[in-house]
Order: structure tokens, then C-alpha cells, then sequence
């Protein structure tokens, strides 16, 4: 059988690792509060076995309940969130959980730390101009996307890396970091995003980091006809993969 190997970092995750896809997790279509728990209750044996789990998505409230199940297994984690939006909204549409809520129920439930979090990407319209500063008046790092324009991002993930520590990290990526002319299949597409090389940068600087879990979320294929929203995050959790702890 062929196996992939990265022909950029030489890293080779199928001869390092054993790789298995654990299939779909069967969420109730009609309930989102349903499907949360569902999400739970799946990863909970997950982590408990010694698996990092990567997560295709789909929508961004599935991190909150994979937070959850994998807090019962490492106590409060360090968060690398990659996003255009900070997902720290109290309610959306009277609901406390929804796609832009996670974080911040996230941090109300204790399951981050919140000094080992960083968001990066961050931009677009917001509800009001305090949408960044809740993040920042936790401890969260907020770098917005302006401070990533025209640079390379190796230097910012090596500081990042440092304030992450040794403890356990989630990865969250929403494709929608990425510029919508590079990845306009998704729900919320702002201009002004991330390049392909600084989110390869972002993803590759997690070597070393001591991962339990990542996810790729907010891809909509309906959204892309061309296909290629999809593609790039195939190929963004494949780097993933290629930086988990023994690869």
C-alpha cells in the first residue's frame, strides 16, 4: 500500500503511527443540544484509550463538546485556536450554545487554561468593539490578522510554542482563517486571511507541542463548486497529522 510521506518536512505519519479512521459520530440533525452531548459521549472513550483524535468538520460547535470529554481525561488544556472570529459570543440568537459561543463557554466550564491559549487570525466585522478584548482580559493571546499580513508567521508560532509550554494542546483550525479567494467554501468568508504558506507555517510550528486532539472545521463543499475549500483541508489535517507526538 502506498503511504503518504511530506515531501516538506519529511515527516512520514503512516510508518510512525497507527492511523485508523473511527468513522463519523452519528449527531441528531434536529438538536444541536442532542448532538453535543452525542459528540461528548463519543470521544470520551476516545481519549481515554490513548488516541489523539483529528475531527473533520462541519460546524465549530463540535469543539466544545470534544473539549469537554477530553478535559476528563488531561484537567484544563492549552488551545491554539486558528480563526477569522473569535467564537467568544455569549448568545447567538438566544442560544448559549452555537458555533460562536464555544470559547467562552469553554473558559466559563474551566476547561482551558487560559494564560496557554492563543487565537490568531482574528478580523472582519464584529457585534461590538469589544468583540477581541473579552479574549484578551482572560489572558488569551489575541493576535488579529492584520498583525499577520505580509510575514512570514514562523516567528510568532515559535512564541507562541514557548507560551503553550509542555501541557497538553488542543488545535482548532476554521478554514475560514484562511483568505476566501484561497478557501471561500465555508459559512462566514472574510477578506483579509491567511495565506496557504502561513497557515502551513502555523500548522508545521506545532511540531513539539504535546497535541491530544485537532480539528478542521467550518468547510462547506456546497459553498466551492471548484472543490478546492475541501481539498485544502484535507491537505491542512494531513499536515496535522504529520506533526502529532511520534511522527
Amino acid at each position: 500500500m502506498i503511504r503518504p510521506y511530506n515531501m516538506g518536512t519529511r515527516a512520514a505519519p503512516f510508518e510512525r503511527l497507527q492511523v485508523a479512521d473511527i468513522g463519523d459520530v452519528a449527531v441528531n440533525p434536529y438538536s444541536l443540544t442532542e448532538s453535543v452531548r452525542i459528540i461528548e459521549e463519543f470521544y470520551t472513550p476516545v481519549f481515554q484509550s490513548g488516541c489523539i483524535p483529528l475531527t473533520l468538520g462541519g460546524d465549530h460547535t463540535l469543539t466544545l463538546p470534544i473539549l469537554r470529554a477530553a478535559h476528563k481525561q488531561f484537567g484544563p488544556l492549552g488551545l491554539l485556536h486558528i480563526d477569522a472570529h473569535a467564537d467568544i459570543n455569549d448568545e447567538m440568537f438566544g442560544e448559549k450554545i452555537a458555533h460562536g459561543t464555544i470559547f467562552r463557554r469553554a473558559y466559563e466550564e474551566g476547561l482551558l487554561q487560559p494564560k496557554r491559549v492563543a487565537q490568531i487570525g482574528l478580523r472582519g466585522s464584529g457585534y461590538s468593539p469589544e468583540d477581541f478584548d473579552w479574549s484578551r482580559e482572560r489572558g488569551f493571546r489575541v493576535v488579529q490578522a492584520e498583525e499577520c499580513w505580509h510575514r512570514s508567521l514562523n516567528p510568532l508560532i515559535e512564541e507562541i510554542r514557548e507560551e503553550l509550554g509542555d501541557g497538553p494542546v488542543y488545535l482548532s483550525f476554521d478554514i475560514d482563517a484562511l483568505d476566501p479567494a484561497l478557501a471561500p467554501g465555508c459559512g462566514t468568508p472574510e477578506m483579509g486571511g491567511l495565506t496557504g504558506p502561513q497557515a502551513l507555517e502555523l500548522v508545521r510550528g506545532c511540531r513539539g507541542l504535546q497535541l491530544i486532539g485537532c480539528d478542521l472545521v467550518e468547510v462547506s463543499p456546497p459553498y466551492d463548486p471548484s472543490g478546492n475549500t475541501a481539498l485544502i483541508g484535507a491537505n491542512l489535517l494531513f499536515e496535522m497529522l504529520c506533526v502529532l507526538p511520534g511522527v
